[in-house]
């Protein structure tokens, strides 16, 4: 499986009884893969993993791939604890996903050995393409993650921690024991900001929050930052990326909660985020919709 272009983050919409809207998702996912989406991860942290039940999982996979229609790759989110991943990877598998982005597991913090045993189970559990996820309670050493790209099914490296001197080392690690097509990619929240810095790794590709609300804007940035225009590559992170991740700073939670508010902006009744997260405050909506304005302005759309 190959991964290209921007890779498309869909939220999950819930309907006004705070259950599962399929339909909703489908045409979120079929809009994204419309606009240009390299890939779709769904029931991913921007999806809300977090707050979905088992069943409900299942059902948000299958219509993200039912929706993406073969068009691109769909992957499922994974995660939490042990045993709780592993039959997650299988209903992915049973639900046609192409492949898993996996999370840290639940809470505990475990040294880099014992990580490499939780992602080989996890990927032992579906015979699916797996991408590792780096975040905070989930540091890999470069040797880690050298010995995971040597599993067959495990073929990327998500990072979320924005370390830049531990992934140079791990990037290096695993160019050096002869895995050229282990993929990389920026994970950071609006990991468009952080591009410049990535980039500078050749680290070149990036999940995009953004995609999710403002398809137009995301791929202005794109095309800007693969064609080597930093005119506008600079313009839309200081007129848009900078005051969005101003504003995503201000309450925990609202790197995926203004998504979803962003999305009910542009038009998609997706409703609300699940606790522990809260929705964005009416001031907050207001100075995002003027932030969206502003983006598209220059994006020229």
């Amino acid at each position: 499986m190959r991964l290209d272009g921007v890779l498309f983050f869909p939220v999950t919409p819930f309907d006004a009884a705070g259950e599962l809207a399929e339909a909703v998702l489908a045409r979120h996912v079929a809009d994204g893969v419309a606009a240009g989406a390299g890939g779709v991860f769904t029931a991913c942290g921007t999806g809300e993993f977090n707050a979905l039940d088992p069943g409900e999982y299942g059902r948000a996979v299958a219509a993200a791939v039912t929706a993406a229609g073969g068009r691109v790759p769909v992957l499922g989110g994974a995660g939490g604890t042990l045993p709780a991943a592993r039959a997650i990877a299988r209903e992915a598998a049973a639900r046609g996903a192409d492949g898993l982005l996996l999370m840290p597991p639940y809470l505990v913090n475990a040294p880099a050995a014992g990580l490499v045993r939780y992602v080989r189970d996890v990927a032992a559990a579906a015979e699916l393409p797996v991408i590792i996820y780096q975040r905070g309670n989930a540091r890999f050493t470069p040797e880690a993650v050298a010995e995971l790209a040597q599993v067959p099914n495990i073929i990327g490296f998500k990072d979320g921690l924005g370390d830049f001197d531990l992934l140079q080392r791990i990037i290096l690690r695993v160019r050096e024991a002869g895995h050229r097509d282990f993929t990389f990619f920026n994970g950071l929240p609006t990991a468009e900001f952080t591009m410049p810095a990535y980039r500078g790794l050749g680290v070149t590709l990036y999940s995009s929050a953004v995609f999710a609300f403002a398809p137009e804007i995301a791929i202005a940035f794109h095309k800007a930052f693969t064609a080597g225009d930093e005119v506008l590559v600079r313009r839309l992170l200081t007129g848009f990326y900078l005051p969005l991740v101003e504003l995503r700073d201000l309450v925990p939670g609202y790197a995926v909660s203004l998504v979803k508010a962003g999305v009910r902006l542009r038009g998609l009744e997706v409703g609300g985020v699940r606790a522990p997260l809260v929705d964005p405050t009416a001031e907050h909506v207001e100075r995002l919709e003027r932030i969206v304005a502003a983006g598209l302005e220059i994006a020229g759309t």
